[in-house]
């Protein structure tokens, strides 16, 4: 996989909890509140898995993904049910490294995936374009499915494939990937434009334009702040956490997440164990750098260095992280940003592990529960669901008075300014 070194599921997690069952009580909350406000995750990556892993096949997705003996996958349509899921953005993504025309083509091919995936289960899955639109599946019991593409290179500098892409049904974009584009900075590569170039700017406006959400995961905190400064509706952060509770290049910084009610932007917390703990960070960085030593010494044997990075992640075994931590992440963001500018993007299907309770996308109720737990109420908790992302999918900002979900359903909100 691409995000997190792929030897990391060599080794095992040590100490970690046993997540409690949810009792019946809880669980029955949970559910009121899911069946009036969609669950809406902002990034799943099951499209890439099934390229890289699977030959692009979108067959045998209706259930037990997670017990296939080569490349288990974290997404099934039984087990987006058991979660509760009612939206999910399916991630289009290519390598970083892909430019020009070729990275065009390699989207198409992505959106193509999401396109036959949709189409082969109409019992469970429907495309969705708008916020009405979730809405209106979420009701008829299905889940709705939306595109979002991961990384601005993947227009080729271009506008009119940007356009294009919207028309084919991307509903958002990730301004960068971990490699700046020509035109915006990244949080993972060296500065070329303290921000945004006069062209990135020119991208932002056109997907103000277009009705396309401007995606701030992964960027630098230069893109953040120039974003903010000039966009015209609100942002997301597709599959971000907080940099005040892990100071992470891919989590947001507090003075970030203080400009988002004026924008009324949406940080998706996700579950990327590296982002989530400062102890799994710093392991993942010393276990870089026991392969790169490995990969000197053993230059003409990969199966050599294979075994020495199994070697030493059985020595050190991986700190343990649980659904608690990302409930750290969401209470801040919460706390710091206000309950009206934080979702959920588990960045599942794109990540070799994942937190402890958190092991696919059958697992939201888990963290759900720990919420409750922790004193969420049921209205902050249906802001958090979906409530929040169907607000910014309007462009619209939160209202002095809010519109509470336990009372109302979204829909009937009052026009927000």
């Amino acid at each position: 996989m691409r995000k997190v070194l792929l030897l990391a599921l060599l080794c095992c997690s040590a100490g970690a909890m046993a997540v409690p069952p949810i009792d019946r009580a809880t669980q029955s909350r949970i559910d009121r509140i899911l069946k009036a406000t969609p669950l809406i995750d902002g990034h799943n990556d099951i499209a890439e898995a099934l390229q890289e892993n699977h030959g692009s096949s979108v067959e045998r997705l209706a259930s037990g993904t997670d017990r296939w003996a080569e490349h288990p996958l974290m997404t099934d349509m039984a087990r987006l049910r058991a979660g509760r899921v009612g939206g999910q953005f399916w991630s289009v993504y290519i390598d970083g490294t892909i430019t020009g025309d070729a990275a065009i083509r390699r989207t198409i091919e992505q959106i193509d995936i999401v396109d036959r995936m949709i189409a082969a289960y109409p019992k469970d899955l429907e495309r969705a374009l708008t916020a009405d639109d979730i809405v209106r599946i979420h009701r008829a019991g299905k889940i709705a499915s939306l595109i979002g593409v991961e990384g601005g290179r993947q227009i080729g500098a271009s506008l009119p494939a940007l356009r294009q892409f919207y028309r084919l049904g991307a509903r958002y974009m990730t301004l960068t990937h971990n490699q700046a584009t020509e035109w915006a900075d990244s949080a993972t590569d060296e500065t070329k434009f303290d921000g945004l170039s006069p062209f990135g700017e020119r991208v932002v406006m056109e997907m103000n334009r277009l009705g396309m959400l401007v995606d701030l995961s992964h960027v630098s905190p230069a893109t953040m702040r120039d974003t903010l400064r000039i966009t015209r509706a609100p942002v997301i952060f597709s599959h971000s956490s907080a940099g005040g509770v892990t100071p992470h290049p891919r989590n947001v910084p507090d003075d970030v997440l203080r400009l988002l009610p004026a924008n009324g932007g949406v940080v998706m917390v996700n579950f990327v164990p590296g982002f989530l703990s400062q102890q799994v960070w710093d392991w993942s960085a010393a276990q870089a750098a026991e392969e790169a030593r490995l990969k000197a010494i053993h230059r003409a044997s990969k199966a050599a260095v294979e075994a020495g990075v199994k070697a030493w992640a059985a020595a050190h075994p991986r700190p343990a992280t649980d659904v608690r931590i990302v409930a750290d992440h969401i209470d801040h963001v919460a706390r710091v940003a206000g309950h009206d500018h934080v979702g959920l993007g588990g960045d599942y299907d794109g990540i070799p592990y994942t937190p402890t309770g958190l092991e696919g996308v059958e697992t939201y109720p888990v963290l759900f529960a720990e919420l409750i737990r922790r004193g969420w109420s049921d209205s902050n908790l249906a802001r958090l669901a979906g409530g929040n992302v169907l607000r910014a999918l309007r462009g619209r900002r939160p209202p002095p008075g809010r519109c509470e979900p336990s009372r109302r359903q979204w829909t009937s909100c009052p026009p927000f300014p």
